[in-house]
C-alpha cells in the first residue's frame, strides 16, 4: 500500500519536462525542439499557448486549427523561433492518451 502510494506521489509530483527533451525555459539556439505541457489557452484559432512549470510560449499550427481544448496534456515537436515573440512552430503533437496530430505547412 505504501510502495503504490508513493509511486503514485512521485508521478503526480514530476514535471511535465520529464516527458520530453526540454523544458519552456530550457529552449535557446537548437532549432528542433521538444516539449511537453498543458494547453493553458487558445490564443487563436491556430495558436495556443503552451505552459510548463518554467514558463509558457506560443506554438503555432497554422494553418491548421487547434485541434485539442484547454487543459489537455500535450508533447509538441517542431521548430523554435527566438525572434520576437519566441513560439514553437509545430509539425506534430501528442495528447497524454496517445493522441497524434501531424500538421502540414505547405504554405512555407
Amino acid at each position: 500500500m505504501k510502495k503504490t502510494f508513493w509511486i503514485a506521489a512521485i508521478a503526480i509530483a514530476a514535471p511535465t519536462s520529464l516527458f520530453a527533451g526540454q523544458t519552456i525555459a530550457e529552449l535557446g539556439q537548437q532549432d528542433r525542439v521538444t516539449v511537453s505541457g498543458i494547453v493553458d489557452r487558445i490564443a487563436d484559432e491556430d495558436t495556443f499557448i503552451l505552459r510548463d512549470h518554467t514558463g509558457q510560449i506560443p506554438v503555432y499550427l497554422g494553418p491548421n486549427v487547434v485541434p485539442v481544448a484547454v487543459g489537455t496534456a500535450v508533447t509538441v515537436h517542431g521548430i523554435f523561433d527566438d525572434d520576437a515573440p519566441q513560439e514553437i512552430y509545430a509539425d506534430r503533437m501528442e495528447t497524454d492518451t496517445g493522441t497524434s496530430f501531424s500538421f502540414d505547412r505547405t504554405y512555407e
